[in-house]
């Protein structure tokens, strides 16, 4: 009994306290996007009252683990669609098999409306910096040296959760771009290992992949070149994975000068990454600080088949997904060996829908939402989801609130005491979720979004309505506007929905526009490639030298 006095004794304090406080919080409130605007317009009261309860909450739950706030687990999939994981089902619809994945989705949230960016760069710089990628001058995928990348100027989760204590690592892929600002541990990560493009580069520009048919025209093998004059047109010389400490200068590892990059080093790559992903998961949980560890794991991409399939279905995409499965098993099994496991908050999730231009012989298809990768349809930007926090979030639970993956940035620096730390000079797109997570389905705060192509906006989505953007001069009651409850696939637009919405969603993008004209984007970094690279190969530099040739 005298526990639970002086706990409830604690929580009325602080709410006193933040009742105090609140008011001078708000004038130094993050800025949001004029739609949030017009809900706190409408909710605010109400929000704020809650977000009394749940700091109470937090500090409880701080206090009962010795003042250390919780860890963050996060691990982002590439290229797969909502459906492919942690159900059970749909494991027997596509002959894979997900165990791991789907224990872990029943340990806590699924998240059924989780959005994100159409393609992998662009998702990872909105979780990264809170923000539609547009604004930080990230508008899309680039593969080989472009000199350009994610700008100093942004001010990422890990940076601002280092100011409040965090030890970060980051593991696996990365694809913010190949200059010396953009590297991660120049992005607030203590210590990285990562490769410096993707795997267009990694997995498909091999002799493997000309042979298995998936990347045509590449390989100097698969013609004879007798006519060929300019030997520079193909991509030549690219750094594969380095490592680095923050403060200090990268170093490729495993990759002599002149070898040739081939399937056999893209796999053992996948092995380092998922051994140092639990080798950094073991160091960070036993040092005294909370910890932020990210694996961004390059399976389950990958473009040959295996010498012998592991699932029923057997596709080079399906089949990786099955392995990866068991490789998050020992991800998890090595967390639960640490002690940590309690006050770890763990978020699976994927950071685009399937690569639709593989469908088929990838044994991926595009399930219940119609698209993929590179488009504003469902099935380009809506994903699976999962997040676990025991004791906090309730098991087996599932929240059919949208949710966008900027939401990660303001949600995890809430929980984490680092809100102060997010930057108030420019928009941030992340809404804070933690009344979600904590109190369960209908605790969301946001109920919109809005869907880049590229620079291009291509879709707006309120509750449960999406409207595709129409032709410019076209009046908004005949743009295409969905259901998607009752329309997933996004195939019978009705006018029905149009007549009414058009000037909803017109005045929703009018919102958005005026506060691109307050805080205009910025301009992406651009720099020299492959600086700060303390070993480049010299094939790298002779691709570094030509590139500049022409750039200035």
């Amino acid at each position: 009994m005298t526990n639970v006095v002086q706990r409830t004794g604690i929580a009325a304090c602080l709410l006193a306290a933040l009742s105090t406080t609140q008011s001078a919080a708000q004038q130094d409130a993050i800025v949001h996007d004029g739609e949030f605007a017009f809900l706190r317009a409408q909710f605010g009261e109400q929000w704020d009252a809650q977000d009394v309860e749940i700091d109470a909450r937090l500090a409880e739950l701080r206090e009962a683990n010795g003042g250390k706030p919780p860890n963050f687990l996060y691990i982002l999939i590439d290229d797969i669609s909502f459906g492919q994981m942690g159900e059970r089902k749909l494991n027997y619809v596509m002959g894979i098999e997900t165990p791991n994945i789907n224990d872990f989705a029943s340990e806590g949230m699924s998240l059924m409306r989780m959005y994100t960016e159409p393609s992998c760069t662009p998702t990872r710089t909105a979780m990264l910096t809170g923000r539609h990628p547009i604004r930080a001058g990230v508008e899309e995928v680039k593969v080989a040296l472009v000199g350009e990348g994610l700008p100093a100027s942004e001010v990422t989760l890990p940076e601002i959760l280092k100011q409040a204590g965090y030890n970060t690592s980051h593991v696996g892929k990365w694809h913010q771009g190949d200059i010396e600002e953009a590297y991660p541990h120049n992005q607030g990560f203590d210590w990285a290992a990562f490769p410096l493009h993707q795997q267009v580069q990694l997995s498909l520009m091999t002799r493997e992949a000309m042979q298995a048919n998936n990347m045509l025209g590449y390989h100097a093998s698969g013609q004879n070149n007798a006519l060929l004059l300019d030997e520079r047109f193909k991509p030549y010389g690219l750094v594969t994975g380095v490592e680095a400490e923050a403060g200090g200068q990268a170093r490729e590892v495993d990759m002599a000068a002149g070898e040739e990059w081939t399937q056999a080093k893209y796999e053992e790559m996948n092995e380092r990454y998922q051994t140092q992903a639990i080798e950094q998961l073991e160091r960070v949980a036993a040092l005294d600080e909370p910890f932020f560890l990210q694996y961004w794991p390059l399976y389950p991409l990958n473009f040959v088949y295996p010498d012998q399939a592991l699932s029923r279905n057997g596709g080079f995409h399906a089949d990786k997904l099955q392995l990866l499965d068991g490789w998050i098993g020992e991800v998890l099994d090595a967390l639960e060996k640490t002690g940590e496991a309690d006050n770890t908050i763990v978020m699976i999730m994927a950071d685009n829908g399937l690569m639709y231009h593989y469908e088929g012989t990838s044994g991926l298809n595009q399930l219940i939402y119609r698209g993929g990768k590179t488009q504003h349809l469902e099935g380009g930007v809506r994903t699976d989801a999962f997040i676990r926090w025991p004791g906090v979030i309730e098991a087996d639970s599932a929240a059919g609130d949208i949710f966008h993956v900027s939401d990660i940035y303001t949600t995890m620096a809430r929980i984490a005491g680092a809100t102060d730390y997010i930057p108030r000079d420019r928009v941030i797109d992340g809404i804070d979720q933690t009344a979600l997570l904590l109190e369960g389905e209908g605790n969301g705060r946001r109920d919109y979004v809005y869907v880049y192509e590229g620079p291009v906006l291509r879709s707006v989505v309120k509750q449960e309505f999406k409207m595709h953007l129409p032709a410019p001069g076209a009046p908004g009651a005949a743009a295409p506007t969905y259901n998607i409850y009752r329309d997933p696939r996004e195939l019978h637009p009705l006018v029905g929905y149009s007549l009414w919405a058009g000037a909803s969603f017109q005045d929703m993008i009018k919102r958005h526009q005026k506060m691109i004209a307050k805080y205009p984007n910025s301009e992406i970094g651009k720099d020299v490639p492959y600086g700060g690279i303390e070993n480049l190969r010299p094939e790298s530099e002779k691709a570094r030298q030509v590139f500049m040739s022409w750039q200035e």
